[in-house]
């Protein structure tokens, strides 16, 4: 019979942190996993897809906004930042890059475990989503931030990429310009939308096999652009 109790995945190395916060989860009706550094945390994310994830900020190999801002390009499962890094700017921060809740150490477990349970009763609606994004001739592992066209690995610059991971997280609907220009340059002023128009040519130049008539990445004269799907 299939175990249907929510899984949470734990990153955090603290090997004290992650003791307490296993009991209390197994003690409450949860499955765990835990992983001490952000490499692990984000293949374990990739492989077991959990139903939500307590994410401290100060790993031993990356900081935890990092691999928070990553996790966010392919998936809404909540997650709860746990952290000694108390300031407003801080938790300010970490909602920004895209953290459901932040709990500032050191916390109780009762609170610990009453903010999961709102965490779960909410969750993102791309929350069991694929990392892997996969059309026509295109190959995109959105975990690892590889992009293949017909096998052949493409090299992106980082705002080609953000461009492109915006429309492949909302591939088939209109993305405005606005929207675009916050997710990408955190910056909706107009005179961003030159900029734009460059990168969506030279994206397109790089992507589409014939970037004069792009069949994916179309225009929505006066509106923004779609990653069509054909759906």
């Amino acid at each position: 019979m299939r175990d249907t109790r929510p899984l949470i995945l734990l990153i955090d190395d603290e090997v004290n942190m992650r003791q307490v916060i296993r009991v209390a989860l197994e003690g409450n009706g949860y499955r765990y996993l835990e992983a001490c550094t952000g490499e692990e945390g984000q293949l374990l994310a990739v492989l077991h897809r959990p139903d939500a994830i307590l994410l401290d900020l100060g790993l031993p190999d990356m900081d935890g906004l990092d691999l928070l801002s990553n996790l966010r390009e392919w998936s809404r499962m909540p997650v709860i930042v746990i952290s000694a890094r108390g300031k407003e700017m801080d938790k300010v921060g970490a909602l920004d890059v895209g953290a459901d809740d932040y709990l500032a150490k050191p916390f109780g477990t009762s609170e610990l475990l009453a903010r999961l349970r709102v965490a779960l009763r909410h969750p993102g609606p791309e929350s069991r989503e694929s990392p892997l994004f996969e059309l026509d001739h295109w190959r995109v592992d959105l975990a690892q931030r590889k992009v293949l066209v017909d096998g052949r690995e493409v090299h992106l610059s980082p705002l080609e990429y953000g461009l492109f991971s915006t429309l492949i997280r909302h591939a088939g609907s209109v993305v405005t310009h606005r929207q675009i220009l916050k997710e990408v340059w955190g910056d909706a002023t107009g005179e961003q939308i030159v900029n734009l128009r460059l990168y969506m040519a030279q994206l397109r130049h790089k992507l589409e096999k014939e970037p004069s008539r792009p069949q994916h990445l179309r225009t929505e004269p006066g509106v923004g652009y779609r990653l069509w799907t054909g759906e």
